[in-house]
């Protein structure tokens, strides 16, 4: 440890510290002067010379009054008020005690008290410079005495002690407060590395995409990060028990601190999300508080199912030259062969065939149409306004009378989607409803909406509807009940409204006739208007 310490560095604690020492410096002098002015000689106080004394305790009275001054302003600097007001006691308490009577008054042993403050206040090596003046005074004033008022020899070897002892206190001293610096920079050290740590504690927890719970020996919540708030849906308060907010969490945690395992490893939480659990003990034991880990199970089925589209882009780019080419030379081939004179016969086997290359082609179409799921551009934009220029294009391509379908929407509302994907979307289930649908006036509805602060909309058919069996797979890639159907249009759908951030559901019309599938958007944006 550096022994100078620059102005700077002399902080509060060290002013702090020296007006301590200056307050007992205060008391000291009074003292004296009071029992100096009350008591006289009777306790040996200015037995020798009780005129000295006095007065030489009411200058150290007033010595320590001036010193509350230069305290306060902070000036002169603090090492020279420091070697001031010690040197002060170096001069006057030798004084004092050779008006008590010498050593015999022991009135010298207080300037153990004045090196030891000395020492803790100065936090260096000075404190041996301080003792050695306090020796050196003490020796003059003991050989004073012993030249001019004939005191015993023998004295000196008091004195020596009490030399001695100086030198002892202020090393004692010097190595406590050195030992209390190292303490000091070793505690400050440690804080700074604890506010660090918990600093990248709290960017750990706030960026994991998996949730973190941590709850104490009585599962009472201490901690919860953004992705546990989302997945549970809820941001306790401080003393929360997970029993009542958490209750099918809280069983799994009861069932891991009772066997050591929770039941199940994956979870439907209580607010309908489904989640990985881990449970892991702040120590060896759940005594002192678990945490929780939540891994979202939707966000790795995304991630799968990001795979999985990686790897069928790779197939479908591969495909569209192996398959397509092949496809077109058949289906070449099979016009040319219809254009001759063939029975019958084998006009309706070149049909089939002409069919079913017709059939492939459209399901490489449909596969390669996944590939656009990764290259979505969302943009904002009022769909109501959107859906009114596709209502109109869709009726002249289908060629339908006007009320076939019908737009029901009331004020504007903002989405963030890409546009080119919407279309595709739309094209999808408003196909669909048209060829399910019974093509009368209102056959097709289009609805835009809000529900539960998000932007819906709702295309309805007054077809035969979906059966109960079926519904639970009509999400499903290659699933179709239609003969000449791919079974790739809802998957795409799908898959294209998840990629902008959007649902696609079926709901059943209960009492109504038809179908309904569902886009709910994305947060309800309010109108510029």
């Amino acid at each position: 440890m550096n022994d100078k310490v620059s102005a700077q560095q002399y902080t509060g604690d060290y002013w702090r510290s020296l007006s301590y020492y200056n307050v007992y410096r205060f008391a000291l002098a009074l003292l004296f002067v009071l029992l100096a002015g009350v008591v006289g000689t009777r306790l040996s106080l200015g037995a020798e010379n009780l005129l000295v004394f006095y007065s030489v305790s009411v200058f150290y009275l007033a010595a320590a009054l001036v010193s509350f001054i230069l305290l306060r302003i902070r000036k002169p600097r603090f090492t020279l008020q420091l070697a001031l007001q010690v040197c002060g006691d170096i001069l006057v308490l030798p004084i004092l005690s050779y008006a008590s009577g010498g050593v015999q008054s022991n009135i010298g042993l207080l300037l153990l008290i004045s090196l030891a403050a000395a020492g803790l206040t100065s936090r260096g090596r000075i404190t041996l410079f301080f003792a050695a003046l306090a020796s050196i005074a003490t020796l003059l004033v003991q050989s004073y005495a012993a030249l001019h008022d004939e005191a015993s020899a023998a004295q000196f070897i008091q004195v020596g002690l009490q030399c001695a002892a100086y030198f002892a206190v202020a090393w004692m001293a010097h190595s406590l407060a050195k030992y209390a610096v190292d303490s000091q920079l070793l505690a400050q050290r440690r804080g700074r590395d604890l506010v660090s740590m918990s600093e990248a504690n709290r960017l750990v927890m706030r960026d994991m995409q998996d949730g973190i719970l941590v709850v104490d020996a009585n599962g009472v919540i201490m901690q919860m990060n953004p992705s546990a708030s989302r997945l549970l849906r809820h941001t306790p308060i401080s003393g929360e028990t997970m029993s009542q907010t958490f209750p099918i969490l809280y069983g799994q945690y009861a069932i891991w601190k009772m066997h050591g395992r929770s039941s199940r490893d994956t979870l439907q939480l209580d607010v309908g999300m489904q989640a990985r659990l881990r449970f892991v003990a702040v120590e060896r034991d759940a005594a002192h508080g678990v945490v929780i880990f939540l891994e979202d199970m939707q966000r790795v089925q995304a991630e799968a199912q990001q795979f999985k589209l990686a790897a069928l882009g790779r197939l479908t780019a591969n495909i569209a030259h192996e398959v397509r080419n092949p496809l077109s030379a058949i289906s070449y081939a099979t016009e040319l062969m219809q254009d001759g004179n063939i029975d019958p016969q084998q006009q309706r086997l070149l049909k089939i065939v002409l069919d079913n290359t017709q059939r492939i082609n459209r399901i490489v179409h449909d596969v390669m149409q996944l590939n656009r799921r990764d290259r979505a551009e969302p943009e904002r934009f009022d769909l109501h306004e959107l859906m009114q220029t596709f209502v109109e294009e869709f009726i002249r391509s289908e060629k339908l009378e006007s009320g076939v379908v019908v737009l029901l929407a009331a004020g504007a509302h903002q989405v963030d989607f890409d546009r080119g994907h919407l279309r595709q979307v739309l094209c999808n289930l408003c196909g669909n409803a048209l060829r399910y649908g019974q093509g009368k006036q209102g056959s097709l509805m289009l609805i835009l909406g809000n529900e539960d602060e998000s932007v819906v909309l709702d295309v309805q058919d007054d077809g035969a509807g979906i059966p109960a069996e079926y519904s639970g797979r009509l999400f499903e890639p290659f699933f179709t009940t239609a003969a000449q159907g791919t079974g790739l249009g809802l998957y795409i759908a799908k898959e294209l409204c998840e990629a902008n951030g959007a649902r696609l559901n079926y709901r059943a019309r209960e009492g109504h006739a038809g179908a309904c599938f569902r886009i709910t958007f994305g947060e309800l944006y309010e109108s510029d208007e």
